[in-house]
């Protein structure tokens, strides 16, 4: 049979393939194929940690100045769900699935006749290139929950399904702010409805009214609910005060604000599909099934299309558009009226969550002005590079993950145990986790078994609280931190700090030289934070439990050796240095990624007398950067010399040594 013969018959079954069943086919394709290697990102760490290891009163404690309703969603989701990521991904990725299948009834619903339309509509609606954060499953699977209530809603709306629909629009309203005022687009969806029956304008009006007006009722008391019940809401009314002060200048900065939005998260949030992959950075494998999904999703979508010239009248493209204008400019409000910023950066893009509707009408309607040929063109476009470009974040999502496992792990190794109260400094090297996740997991690993409500650790980012939480990068400073289901109560003095590069080996700064290491960027603060480590706070029997989610330990590579090796320096056991130098270097496929992860090894066989050999890895260590360099080795052969005993058996090469060090590398005598 050719490939001729096998276009018509392709194009049979993908007639019969219900549009339910595509949406999930896309919904795979784009966001699931990378599940089995995806973990927990960003608040999923500190809620999930905060509900399955300090409990579930600290759970409602947690969302008890903020969300309380929503609070008890997650109450029933992780009673049904054990924290393991991958049940979550799967989680999540359903119940995008649904809301897109929502999405496509309310359109079959809206316009009867074009189901082409209404599968076009969910299938953009499904890839929103604006919103790039699916696999923060355990946050982001309650507010697709959230979004299904809502669209639910509408849906049942359309029915005649009064009752169930005033449930999920009150959840809808009482659990969260991001789709509250995107409620009151219900009557303009109602007026369209009613676009088909033979009403004056009059009696439409009247009918619009007469079904709102439940939901109005519901919509009022929510908002009586949220003024004078519970008013401590997360964000505050920010323009309020500059309409106030300047109300000139406020009015023009709310409409540039406005303006900006919109266009974000309209073009500028698609032309992100237009972004591909680098071969260099990504590499091969990425790149291949980036093609796969894009030429599948491609091929899917073209065999769908073929031969349907389904297209909708101008007046019903200009209720389509009209309807997503309406849903955008009535998204805007819970973000615009608290200076909430809406951009297509991590994390600030989970605004354009309430958003994407709207966006997807104003596109799909767009599309129908153009002629057929070129809105199958543009559309099957938009559908399988749409599906690449999550599939691209998927993978770097999987990156930041594996990231994160590899850091914990060595920090387990370089520090088996934390003393109580201990803070944690690191630079922000982790896309997907600002320091408050990277805190939960500190303390799930170094307190698996919490008691009372004294949280013992926490992790700063310096950049990230300085002149906050950290008042200044200095010594004796008290530290109180909340995490609300608890508080860390500690001191700057108490503290180690950390520095990770990856593909370079997670390092405990060394306040001897770290504070002149030019391979540390000023403005990650962690010189001067170098200032503050003390490794005192690490101690050597291993208490830290890794939880089962990091897997099993790594193979151990240069990293372990090099931590080990470091553990071992701080405790003075250079013959132990000395063993872990010997098998990192025979390793024949792992070697360091810093030339300053030389410098234990260095000073290790300078104690134990094998000065040739300490000689041989600082000119080694030297020859990547002589002026970054050069200035450490010094400092650390000041060290040595200062360290190592004279009148020893070899105090000639012990001299002979140190003289050519001086001499090699610059060193002041």
């Amino acid at each position: 049979m050719t490939c001729m013969n096998l276009i018509p018959i392709s194009i049979k079954v993908m007639k019969r393939l219900h549009p339910v069943l595509f949406l999930l086919i896309t919904t795979i394709l784009a966001y699931g194929l990378l599940i089995p290697w995806l973990g927990f990102y960003w608040d999923d760490l500190p809620i999930s940690w905060i509900r399955y290891t300090l409990g579930s009163e600290s759970l409602t404690k947690y969302f008890s100045t903020n969300r309380p309703v929503w609070g008890l969603l997650y109450q029933l989701t992780t009673r049904l769900l054990p924290q393991i990521p991958i049940y979550w991904q799967i989680f999540a990725l359903l119940w995008r699935w649904l809301d897109a299948v929502v999405v496509w009834g309310i359109a079959r619903k809206l316009f009867p006749d074009q189901q082409h339309f209404a599968l076009s509509l969910g299938l953009l609606f499904l890839l929103y290139p604006g919103f790039n954060q699916q696999w923060g499953s355990f946050l982001y699977s309650h507010f697709f929950i959230v979004l299904f209530f809502f669209l639910s809603s509408f849906y049942l709306m359309l029915n005649r399904r009064t009752i169930p629909a005033l449930l999920l629009s009150a959840l809808n309203l009482w659990m969260m702010e991001y789709f509250f005022v995107l409620e009151l687009a219900r009557p303009f969806v109602i007026w369209t409805s009613l676009r088909t029956e033979a009403l004056a304008a009059r009696e439409r009006f009247k009918r619009t009214f007469s079904l709102w007006a439940p939901y109005l009722t519901i919509f009022a008391l929510a908002v009586f609910s949220r003024l004078f019940i519970f008013n401590n809401q997360v964000y505050e009314f920010t323009v309020r005060d500059e309409l106030t002060r300047t109300p000139l200048e406020a009015m023009f900065s709310l409409l540039q604000n406005i303006l900006i939005s919109l266009w974000t998260v309209t073009g500028a949030a698609w032309a992100r599909i237009f972004q591909f992959p680098n071969l260099i950075s990504d590499g091969p494998r990425t790149t291949v099934l980036y093609s796969f999904v894009v030429v599948t999703m491609g091929l899917l979508t073209f065999l769908l299309w073929q031969k349907s010239s389904q297209t909708l009248d101008g007046r019903t493209v200009r209720n389509v558009i009209g309807l997503g204008l309406v849903m955008l400019i009535l998204a805007g409000p819970p973000f615009w009226l608290t200076d909430v910023p809406v951009s297509l950066g991590f994390p600030a893009n989970r605004a354009t969550l309430s958003f994407m509707l709207g966006a997807s009408f104003v596109l799909a309607g767009l599309l129908e002005l153009l002629p057929w040929r070129v809105k199958s063109a543009l559309l099957i476009a938009a559908v399988a590079l749409g599906a690449g470009r999550q599939f691209l974040w998927s993978n770097d999502f999987r990156r930041d993950w594996e990231a994160q496992k590899n850091l914990f792990w060595q920090m387990t190794w370089r520090a088996p145990a934390l003393q109580p109260n201990t803070l944690v400094l690191m630079n922000e090297e982790l896309s997907f986790y600002a320091d408050n996740s990277l805190s939960a997991a500190l303390n799930w690993i170094y307190d698996p078994f919490p008691q009372g409500d004294e949280i013992p650790y926490v992790l700063f980012y310096p950049t990230n609280r300085i002149g906050a939480s950290l008042p200044e990068i200095k010594a004796d400073l008290p530290i109180h931190f909340s995490y609300i289901a608890g508080e860390f109560k500690g001191n700057t003095s108490d503290a180690v700090a950390f520095y990770y590069d990856p593909p370079a080996c997670l390092r405990l700064l060394d306040p001897d030289f770290d504070s002149e290491n030019r391979f540390i960027p000023d403005d990650s603060l962690m010189r001067e934070a170098s200032a503050l480590s003390d490794p005192t706070r690490i101690l050597r029997e291993p208490l830290a439990l890794m939880p089962d989610i990091y897997g099993p330990e790594p193979v151990h590579g240069w990293c372990y050796y090099f931590e080990k090796a470091d553990l071992a320096r701080q405790f003075g056991d250079w013959s132990e240095v000395v063993r872990l130098g010997d098998q990192a270097f025979r390793l024949e496929n792992d070697s360091p990624n810093n030339p300053i992860e030389l410098f234990v090894f260095i000073e290790g066989y300078a104690h134990v007398g094998e000065w040739e050999r300490a000689v041989e890895l600082s000119k080694t260590s030297y020859r990547v950067s002589k002026e970054y360099v050069g200035p450490l080795l010094c400092r650390l052969w000041d060290r040595i010399e200062t360290e190592t005993s004279q009148g020893l058996r070899n105090e000639a090469k012990r001299r002979e040594a140190l003289s050519e060090v001086v001499k090699a590398f610059d060193c002041l005598p």
